[in-house]
């Protein structure tokens, strides 16, 4: 599905990623930042989470983070015990394919690097919500998904959206 950047991953690009990406997990380091950074690199300075775990939940990629005790970990804990819906992105590299005028397709080069906790996801609904077994914010562990009863909520104000600005114009 198109994400609000425009950009279609393949499934089969997806799920070689995130197979690979198992292994970084095991190893604790699937580091991610808070926001996306300019550049390609996890800056250790920036870090404020670590992914523990990542599946397929039918077409959907959901995981696990633990919050870290980290200046940028406890800005990111204090927006989640505030209430505050923080997204999760992904960050890759790799190169794209136009499709048509507005879409690009992710081409089998792509690089899966991190998950970024940020304040807009691109894709809709993946927002970060606190983990009911471990008492989420309190032990630091955070559970990233995305409720497919939203997905189509998420497309309705989308479109609600794009109405009012193409009237706009």
């Amino acid at each position: 599905e198109k994400n609000h950047n425009g950009r279609v991953y393949p499934r089969n690009v997806l799920e070689r990623e995130v197979e690979k990406y198992q292994q970084i997990i095991r190893e604790r380091r699937a580091l991610g930042e808070l926001d996306h950074p300019d550049s390609s690199v996890i800056n250790l300075k920036n870090v404020c989470h670590n992914v523990t775990e990542c599946h397929w939940e039918g077409d959907t990629v959901v995981g696990t983070i633990e919050i870290l005790t980290t200046p940028s970990g406890n800005i990111a804990r204090d927006l989640i015990k505030n209430n505050i819906r923080i997204g999760i992105s992904s960050r890759g590299l790799g190169s794209v394919r136009q499709m048509n005028e507005n879409t690009v397709e992710v081409q089998d080069d792509f690089e899966l690097l991190c998950f970024d906790l940020v304040s807009s996801p691109s894709t809709r609904g993946a927002f970060v919500s606190p983990s009911p077994m471990n008492e989420g914010i309190n032990r630091g562990q955070v559970i990233a998904s995305i409720d497919p009863k939203d997905i189509n909520k998420y497309l309705k104000i989308e479109n609600i959206i794009r109405d009012i600005l193409s009237e706009v114009r």
